[in-house]
């Protein structure tokens, strides 16, 4: 029986409720499938049977039965989220080196399920965004814009020796026609807001409305995945809704102080890993707040701390950050939101 929060209390064993969680990532797969091509699939396979492989390992050395465990779909949990946040053709050992930071370091490192104090895969995805900042910024352009799309052994060559048999590489399939690459809309916005243009100039770009139009795709996705976890009953409403209106009203607040300095909440809510975020990161079972108002506050600070470090941070998307920086706030917050047991005050829980 799965009992921790902020899933809620049901029958349903721990490994029904990943295999549910999942199974709601199928629209984001199904999306990134049709933006991006078949090669995506790759990513996901690579993800998900190193998570596997890594979690056998260490079940091993530990001498704890390896099949129960891996059979909990958390490892393959973690591989599939990993898979979908990781850019497309991202070389293969660079994913490899994710999972085993998100596997080994941050769940068994601190005793394996259940122990962990940080999101695992977002452990994983900030090594590769702090070690190599460049190739986890540029994503592909969409089958309908690139200039040039990858077929399936074109992409498997591309992921595991850097280049194909016409010796182009990741690079090459990362221009578009006119020469720009295709960074994210966050990125976008970012270095045209340093180069002092106006938000309604970046908008008007044809390269920025393109990649914005996958990643609202995208979110819609998650949050379609999201809404199937809510009614469910695999997660309680809380966090996902908190983690959005802590998005939307910093994000609001600042627009309307300058609409053309700062994005819309809007462009906040739909771009980046936003969604994916709220319903599927934040909501960790293990990591996040366990307490009614606990969850609240989490969600709310997640939410706050996305917009401070997207506008004002040194990374264009913040969702790993402010989730770990709150994982390590969780233990302060559920200690000052504990509910009275019924029938004792306050006074007596605290002392």
């Amino acid at each position: 029986m799965s009992l921790s929060s902020p899933f809620i209390h049901q029958s349903k064993t721990t490994a029904q409720v990943m295999a549910l969680v999942c199974l709601a990532l199928l629209p984001a797969i199904a999306v990134q499938f049709y933006y991006f091509g078949a090669f995506i699939l790759i990513n996901l396979t690579i993800c998900s049977l190193s998570a596997l492989l890594f979690e056998s390992l260490i079940m091993y050395l530990r001498k704890r039965p390896i099949l129960g465990t891996i059979s909990d779909n958390s490892a393959l949990l973690t591989g599939l989220l990993l898979g979908l946040a990781l850019p497309p053709l991202l070389p293969f050992w660079m994913s490899i080196l994710a999972v085993l930071f998100a596997i080994v370091f941050a769940k068994h490192l601190y005793g394996g399920l259940g122990y962990n104090p940080f999101n695992p895969a977002m452990i994983g995805y900030v090594v590769l965004l702090i070690s190599f900042p460049a190739e986890m910024s540029a994503w592909l352009p969409s089958n309908e814009i690139a200039t040039k799309v990858p077929g399936f052994t074109e992409a498997v060559q591309l992921i595991f020796t850097g280049s194909n048999n016409q010796q182009n590489t990741v690079i090459d399939y990362r221009l578009l026609a006119d020469g720009f690459t295709m960074a994210t809309p966050i990125d976008q916005l970012r270095a045209g807001l340093h180069q002092a243009k106006l938000i309604s100039e970046i908008s008007n770009d044809s390269h920025f409305t393109a990649g914005l139009v996958y990643w609202q795709w995208l979110n819609i996705a998650f949050l379609t995945g999201g809404v199937f976890l809510l009614f469910s009953k695999i997660v309680r409403w809380q966090i996902p809704f908190s983690f959005l209106f802590g998005i939307l009203i910093t994000s609001g607040l600042l627009y309307l102080y300058d609409d053309q300095a700062y994005a819309s909440p809007l462009f906040h809510l739909l771009t980046g890993a936003t969604m994916m975020g709220a319903f599927f990161i934040a909501t960790d079972p293990v990591t996040a707040s366990t307490t009614p108002k606990g969850r609240i506050i989490y969600g709310l600070s997640i939410g706050f701390l996305i917009v401070i470090i997207r506008v004002f941070g040194g990374y264009p998307d913040a969702v790993a950050f402010a989730v770990l920086l709150l994982n390590i706030a969780v233990p302060t917050i559920d200690h000052y939101t504990k509910p009275v047991i019924y029938g004792h005050n306050k006074g007596d829980i605290d002392e």
